[in-house]
């Protein structure tokens, strides 16, 4: 697949993940963080296993581990913390300095040093997305603040590790997807019960709310996501997340009626700029030794794992 492609279909992540916000405002339990966490990650995982019939070996199950937490165990309570405590819009766009996260562990995980454009281009992204949050309904929380920056810092982690370590010869991204979300739910789990106690009952919104997360907005965006970084650098894939801000902004203001100014609009504008900008940089198949393959191979790697392993001889 030629790189716009990969770009685009890389894309599909944040924006679907732009629309977590309203979906889990409007439609899932309230205050309870970690237990949509933990519907969100742990089906999805299960799903994704199922299909991929893959399980880590050797230093991989420590390695899916760490992966997990980051991306997952320690990102997705995170991230729900933060949306229940801040207007949608709000709680995404506070992520918006992600790529600058990025660009800072790539420089000491993955040995790129920063070039003075993916800074410039960093910041513009964040006063872009900040001149949304300046604007949007409701007061700053700080712990929705602080959540939103401690879940973006988590992950910024685990897309540059997901980078450096790759993954192993024969495994596609649908089993790396699948460790991940599985180690994730699974760390979640007992915190969500320790915490939050008993699962709460669920209506037909919530049951439907909590299938959009777990199916479209999980296992199939983290699947594109996790194969998208194997075909784009870390600092190329981090400039897409601005697009789920932008996204949750737009489905704010046309689904729940959050008002977007004229200044918010020019905030849009200069993220989405941004965005556009960080995907012209050199492309790398690589970093820093990680197996990662060619799209193709990807691809073949996937085909293999739904079909099934070969018989044994």
């Amino acid at each position: 697949m030629p790189r716009p492609g990969t770009v685009l279909l890389t894309a599909l992540a944040p924006i679907s993940w732009g629309t977590t916000y309203a979906v889990t405002t409007e439609f899932l339990p309230a205050d309870r963080p970690l237990f949509t966490g933990l519907m969100r990650a742990l089906p999805a995982g299960l799903v994704l296993l199922a299909l991929a019939r893959v399980l880590p070996r050797g230093a991989w199950w420590g390695k899916a581990t760490v992966l997990g937490a980051l991306n997952i165990g320690a990102f997705f309570p995170l991230l729900f913390l933060s949306a229940y405590r801040m207007p949608g819009g709000m709680a995404a766009v506070v992520g918006s300095v992600g790529p600058l996260f990025v660009v800072g562990l790539s420089a000491v995980l993955l040995g790129q040093r920063p070039t003075a454009r993916s800074v410039v281009t960093g910041f513009v992204a964040a006063a872009g997305v900040s001149l949304v949050v300046l604007k949007a309904a409701g007061a700053l929380d700080t712990v929705g603040v602080l959540a939103a920056l401690a879940s973006t810092a988590s992950m910024s982690a685990g897309t540059v590790l997901t980078k450096r370590w790759g993954r192993p010869n024969g495994v596609g991204p649908l089993a790396l997807t699948a460790w991940q979300l599985t180690a994730g739910g699974l760390l979640i789990a007992p915190l969500a019960l320790l915490v939050e106690g008993a699962p709460p009952a669920l209506d037909g919104r919530a049951v439907g709310g909590y299938l959009y997360l777990a199916l479209a907005n999980t296992a199939v965006a983290y699947w594109l996501w996790f194969r998208g970084i194997g075909g784009l650098s870390a600092t190329q894939v981090t400039f897409l997340g601005p697009l789920s801000p932008l996204t949750a902004a737009v489905v704010g203001w046309a689904a729940l009626g959050q008002a977007l100014t004229p200044v918010q609009l020019v905030g849009m504008a200069l993220a989405f700029g941004a965005t556009v900008v960080g995907q012209l940089g050199p492309r790398t198949d690589g970093a820093s030794g990680a197996s990662f393959r060619s799209p193709a191979a990807t691809a073949r790697e996937d085909a293999t794992a739904l079909a099934g392993p070969a018989p044994r001889r």
